[in-house]
């Protein structure tokens, strides 16, 4: 899929903001190939390895493309021997999916992810990753959104005291992931008559994953009977009252609710303990996306973007890596970049917003005829001074022409030279939007020109 410049404007804004709250929080970036060894991605995402792409093998090794940013960093920590490490990585991975263009799913997408690798004490990191989640979706202002958490040693845990064989475990955590795009009916029926769970076992499940609440729940659930014969699910559910506690001081309940869900089950593979996920709370109301469904122009559909970050805790995917299966423990988060993009795409759309795709902040434009050079060196010099400058590719544009360009392009401010101010040694500096002109000497000009772009949005 291409895209435009509006589009691209829209991105770069996003990009910016995460990778500033990464940075923020003390991370580090790396790189690492597009395609993996078809070997290093085999069997590390449960039911979804059928969307790897593979690559035709010509005699040399089976090469796959990669299909996240998680089991290549897991291989980068264990071939270069890292222990600890805080770092972010945005990259595009591909999937061969059926594409969904209004929820933002396509086959070839970017990644931002940010991971905490090392040994440290419970959930500190952990809450570090959901603080991390708090501010890019509060600062991007996509509306309210919910974090749902759970564990997945409470799910296994569970899963366990229903009944449920433990090399099931995986395909049914699959299942039960479904909870939040199909109904309870749906799920239970993939169950019993795709999985052959007995229906007994199957609605003990049901009980358990209708649970939702807070440290409350946590600690309920550990006098529950049967959940707190499992020593893995009070592990899990004594770290989920210490994440809440964290949170708290991380100012992360207060505006928005975490939710810890039982049915929030996440379908890879690799994940050990704790797992959440972010959900707008509001549907964008989009008449554009109605016309693209066949609709008629007018109705409004609402589009359900489902999650727009996930992540979680990964304990024994470097020891998968490591020749001596050393571990490493990791933590980290997703966010899902392109429905984020798509969400704000849909928001400019509907309030006729306009986006600069440029960052110019002068042109320099003459007043009359035969000034092509004094316009061309006065444009070298704000350029060797750093400042975002055009100028018109004609030898004598008309004034009025050079003044319609800032206007459709969004250029603020316009440096004019004429022959008086040559003689005079000014340049007359003119804002755009109000018009008003003011004589700046040639010598003051960058100056000023930084002064006035550093109070500019």
């Amino acid at each position: 899929i291409d895209y435009n410049p509006k589009q691209m404007a829209i991105r770069e804004k996003v990009f910016n903001t995460i990778i500033g709250c990464f940075k923020r929080h003390g991370a580090e970036t790396i790189d690492t190939p597009v395609f993996e060894l078809k070997e290093t991605l085999t069997g590390k995402y449960g039911e979804d390895s059928k969307l790897i792409y593979d690559l035709k093998d010509q005699g040399g090794e089976l090469l796959s493309l990669r299909y996240d940013l998680t089991v290549p960093f897991a291989r980068y920590l264990a071939m270069n021997k890292i222990t600890n490490i805080k770092r972010y990585h945005i990259a595009k991975v591909y999937r061969r999916d059926n594409p969904a263009m209004t929820r933002g799913r396509y086959r070839e997408f970017y990644q931002c992810d940010f991971d905490i690798a090392g040994q440290y004490d419970p959930m500190i990191p952990d809450a570090e990753c959901l603080k991390i989640v708090y501010e890019i979706l509060s600062e991007l202002d996509l509306g309210d959104f919910r974090i749902k958490v759970n564990d997945r040693r409470i799910l296994d845990g569970m899963f366990a005291m229903c009944g449920v064989p433990d090399e099931k475990f995986r395909t049914i955590c699959s299942t039960v992931d479904k909870l939040d795009k199909a109904s309870w009916e749906d799920v239970k029926n993939e169950m019993v008559k795709e999985k052959g769970l007995s229906e007994g076992v199957a609605d003990q499940i049901g009980e358990y994953v209708s649970m939702q609440g807070g440290m409350d729940l946590a600690e309920r659930l550990l006098q529950d009977p049967k959940l707190s014969q499992s020593k893995q699910a009070c592990a899990g559910l004594a770290d989920m009252k210490q994440l809440f506690s964290y949170l708290q001081l991380f100012q992360v309940t207060d505006k928005v609710s975490v939710l810890f869900d039982l049915s929030l089950a996440r379908g890879l593979d690799y994940y050990t303990g704790v797992i959440y996920e972010a959900v707008l709370s509001q549907m964008i109301q989009a008449p554009v996306v109605a016309e693209q469904n066949g609709a008629l122009p007018g109705d409004e559909a609402s589009v359900s973007v489902g999650s727009v970050a996930g992540g979680g805790r990964y304990d024994g995917l470097v020891g998968m890596f490591d020749p001596k299966g050393k571990k490493v423990p990791c933590v980290g988060v997703s966010i899902g970049i392109e429905r984020i993009f798509s969400i704000m795409e849909q928001k400019a759309e509907l309030l006729a917003e306009k986006v600069r795709t440029t960052e110019t902040q002068v042109l320099v434009a003459s007043a009359q005829k035969n000034l092509l050079e004094e316009r061309l060196k006065l444009t070298t010099e704000l350029w060797n001074a750093g400042i975002k400058a055009e100028v018109l590719y004609k030898k004598n544009p008309k004034l009025l022409t050079q003044l319609q360009h800032c206007e459709e392009t969004g250029i603020p401010l316009v440096a004019i030279l004429g022959e008086q101010e040559l003689k005079d040694g000014v340049v007359k500096l003119r804002k755009v939007a109000s018009r008003e002109e003011v004589d700046v000497p040639r010598e003051e000009l960058v100056e000023e020109l930084k002064r006035r772009t550093s109070k500019l949005p």
